[in-house]
């Protein structure tokens, strides 16, 4: 794997396919001059296959004890899944998991789907397509944590340079983003 080419490829793709410069309202509430829809590059086999790559080589070198990764629904389901399968393909499998946003409304009442792979106290990353103020990535941590799992590194495709990286080391986890706002804003 060649991580260089890998990221200048899912860069390119980003841009092309995700990036657009418009107003917009972000999950936050607040307003934004430009956008980044990360699932219109990731959900591509292309982007998948990147993603995977990048993420696994990045959770491997900042926490190579991580047993399991995931984060948020939706966003972060096509990355845990790309994780999750790349990692088998090379030969050290992380399982993954998917927090919902609501506990399930029926049977276990579930928060976090995917626990069955887990013990308690196994060290997981959490990964995040865009990070804002940092709110979402914050929930996905604090709830696997809640369920038993030991986040230690949240991972962002892109962080918007917009306070999110400080409310999540302010809470006491690391943030580990491929791209920022910079890559597509000089």
């Amino acid at each position: 794997m060649d991580v260089g080419a890998d990221r200048a490829r899912l860069l390119q793709l980003l841009t092309e396919r995700s990036f657009a410069r418009r107003k917009v309202v972000l999950s936050s509430g607040r307003e934004s001059d430009f956008y980044i829809d990360c699932k219109r590059t990731v959900l591509t086999a292309e982007g998948h296959v990147l993603v995977g790559r990048l993420f696994l080589h990045a959770i491997r070198q900042a926490c190579p004890e991580a047993l399991g990764v995931g984060g948020l629904t939706l966003g972060a389901d096509p990355l845990a899944s790309a994780v999750s399968l790349t990692s088998f393909l090379q030969g050290h499998p992380l399982a993954a998991f998917i927090v919902r946003k609501e506990p399930k409304g029926h049977g276990t009442g579930q928060w976090v789907e995917g626990l069955s792979s887990f013990q308690p106290g196994d060290a997981v990353a959490v990964v995040e397509d865009v990070v804002t103020t940092g709110a979402s990535t914050l929930k996905a941590l604090q709830r696997a944590q809640a369920e038993g799992l030991r986040p230690t590194h949240a991972f962002a495709l892109v962080d918007r340079l917009e306070g999110g990286r400080e409310a999540v080391e302010a809470a006491g986890f690391q943030l580990v983003s491929l791209f920022t706002r910079k890559d597509f804003i000089p």
